[in-house]
């Protein structure tokens, strides 16, 4: 089969013949579809993030496809069935999984980190962790379910805690960012979003954003969310990894509020304690999403609630891979999510 291998960061993905897997016990082998192009591939290939598996290996962790072959021991899947992998696997038996933290758990394994990915014409998958796609739901788009939708579903429903009614605001309108605005919609909350460029801004709105905030053009945005929201928001999320817009989400919030942060930073955040004491005011942080919750995005997905094809802005074949890469680097306002079609 051909894959994109990564030698290393540094290094650009080399397109190439290797074996084809097979399917062994338990295992499903999947003909992928597309495979979402990620920030955290770019991690690796660009900013020496280290993957737990060494190098030459497979990236892509965003994948769709049809079950190509079957293992023994598996009776939920067989050949031509169309499917959705999770970003990340589970075991399924450590403390955090029991307690229906799946997400954390103690033994996870990401496609394109621990194990080989899906920037390949096939990928090996448990059948335990696979889910099935109804035809109705796009199989190519349907791959940024995978993560790009479903981490912004578990930040929105299962650690903002987002009701109807209540006033969001989301700081960064990138491929995560865009869709925790278009899920806290979704849910029928109060979305206002905040970003620099002007293109994200509009996309915000078409996705269900009431208000947005071009945060190059005021002094203080707590001050005009507060003015917004007659005294703060519910629930801030920061999905950039910035510091300062961890910073300026917590200051947006109201008495009581929370503020999740979805962005990865490895830099330190200084927060006022304080006010985290004095106003019952809540900061924590979200990863991933649960097993459980994957067949609720599908449906949302399936029945329109959630949009697909709007936010899949670049098809790339497998050959043209760093060129997808390029692209995310250049940062371009009008491209949100490419996938890799193999």
């Amino acid at each position: 089969m051909k894959a994109a291998i990564f030698h290393g960061s540094g290094k650009p993905l080399e397109v190439t013949e290797v074996p084809t897997p097979e399917a062994g016990s338990g295992q499903i082998l999947v003909k992928v579809a597309a495979c979402g192009v990620c920030h955290t591939d770019l991690h690796y290939i660009d900013h020496g993030v280290p993957t737990f598996k060494e190098p030459p290996m497979i990236l892509g962790h965003e994948p769709s496809g049809t079950v190509a072959g079957v293992g023994s021991d598996v009776s939920n899947f067989k050949e031509g069935d169309k499917v959705l992998l999770p970003a990340v696997l589970t075991c399924g038996y450590c403390p955090n999984c029991r307690l229906g933290k799946e997400n954390i758990c103690d033994n996870m394994v990401m496609f394109g980190n621990h194990v080989d990915g899906a920037y390949a014409e096939y990928v090996l998958a448990p059948a335990k962790d696979a889910l099935h796609m109804p035809d109705d739901v796009p199989l190519e788009e349907g791959s940024i379910i995978a993560d790009a939708i479903s981490t912004p579903y578990h930040a929105v429903v299962n650690r903002g805690e987002v009701k109807a009614g209540d006033n969001v605001v989301v700081f960064g309108c990138g491929g995560v960012g865009i869709n925790t605005v278009q899920v806290a919609a979704a849910v029928g909350a109060s979305v206002i979003a905040v970003d620099i460029i002007p293109e994200k801004l509009e996309m915000a709105k078409k996705l269900g954003a009431q208000s947005v905030i071009d945060a190059s053009k005021v002094e203080r945005i707590d001050k005009e969310v507060k003015k917004m929201t007659g005294g703060g928001a519910d629930v801030s999320f920061e999905v950039i990894g910035n510091p300062k817009t961890i910073q300026d989400a917590f200051a947006c919030i109201r008495k009581g509020g929370r503020t999740v942060v979805v962005g990865y930073t490895h830099k330190n955040v200084e927060l006022p304690a304080s006010k985290i004491m004095f106003f019952e005011q809540e900061i924590i942080g979200s990863l991933g999403c649960r097993p459980v919750d994957y067949p609720k995005i599908i449906e949302m997905a399936r029945t329109g609630k959630i949009k697909l094809k709007e936010l899949v802005t670049g098809k790339f074949p497998l050959e043209k891979i760093n060129d997808a890469f390029d692209l995310l680097r250049k940062n371009d306002p009008n491209a949100l999510r490419s996938i890799i079609t193999p």
